[in-house]
């Protein structure tokens, strides 16, 4: 039965959840030194959406839908696959930690666009969040850590894209696919039509795709493809079913804390003030962007990402 607070079971199930996409950034780092990029994610997507697909199948839940919802779903699936080209090659150039912040510039573009486009009026405490967000941004930018090169550069350029894109999918999905589909379709249509777009883009771009193929690559490549990209976003999904959806989200803002933190631990990346500065600003920008009160009843949903 849907709930109208988060109880214990849920926010233990929700920080578990922040802590996995957390950490996959470092996955993805490591798991860039043994295949390119572009082919890991092909590989995410393509294992993820057979799991997806067994467990529509295992729910007797229709996989794709026809007419103009199919068309959507492509749409959808093509600018995801777009996204994962550009956050992959991200941590490829630029660190973990630097990623996990400039990714998440993407709840407030989702902002931005929902006031454009779909009539949802932007606030005070929105605003304020836009605010911090990219004074946060701003702050990653200009505390460099010693070693920052014109590839770090690109990489952080890729992954402030790579927000774009994300956003772009959000913006899509609400507006053409919410309440339209059960919420695993979407998750399909995502991974499943990303599939031959991420596969086109290895081919046209990576000219090796298996670098260095050791066990511990391995273990990464199974982390993101099963462990992230199929069982952390089910999860997701069912909470969504759950729980207040404006509450759930509000917890977000622990993915890029989570990822700064690992970042650090796991890929011994420089800790710099205007990194630590960007994330509390983000984090809390991402907190005001989906809290939401009796005094602002307007605020909308922004769904985790790993």
């Amino acid at each position: 039965m849907p709930k109208d607070h988060i109880d214990t079971r849920g926010f233990v199930i929700i920080l578990i959840l922040t802590i996995l996409w957390g950490l996959n950034y470092s996955a993805i780092k490591f798991s860039n030194t043994g295949l390119s990029p572009v082919f890991t994610t092909f590989i995410r997507s393509l294992v993820a959406s057979f799991f997806g697909i067994m467990y529509c199948l295992l729910i007797k839940q229709p996989v794709l839908h026809r007419g103009i919802i199919l068309f959507h779903g492509f749409v959808t699936g093509m600018l995801f696959g777009l996204e994962f080209v550009f956050f992959y090659l991200a941590v490829l150039y630029t660190g973990a930690a630097r990623t996990a912040v400039l990714v998440y510039l993407s709840p407030f573009v989702v902002a931005i666009g929902a006031h454009m486009f779909l009539k949802e009026k932007l606030n005070l405490i929105k605003i304020l969040g836009l605010i911090c967000a990219f004074i946060g941004v701003y702050l990653v930018f200009s505390g460099k850590p010693a070693y920052y090169s014109s590839s770090m550069f690109i990489g952080d350029i890729f992954a402030i894209v790579a927000s774009f894109l994300w956003a772009a999918t959000t913006l899509y999905i609400k507006k053409y696919l919410a309440q339209k589909v059960h919420p695993i379709n979407t998750f399909i249509y995502q991974l499943l039509f990303s599939v031959p777009i991420l596969f086109i883009c290895a081919w046209v771009i990576e000219k090796k795709w298996i670098l260095n193929l050791t066990v511990e690559v391995a273990l990464s490549l199974i982390f993101q493809s099963i462990v992230v990209a199929f069982f952390s976003y089910l999860a997701w999904f069912r909470l969504i079913h759950e729980y207040p959806v404006v509450k759930l989200s509000a917890f977000t803002f622990l993915t890029p804390v989570f990822g700064v933190i690992f970042g650090v631990l796991l890929s011994k990346e420089e800790i710099t003030l205007g990194l630590i500065g960007g994330l509390i600003l983000v984090s809390v920008g991402i907190y005001f962007t989906n809290m939401q009160s009796e005094k602002y009843p307007n605020l909308k949903r922004f769904r985790g990402k790993g």
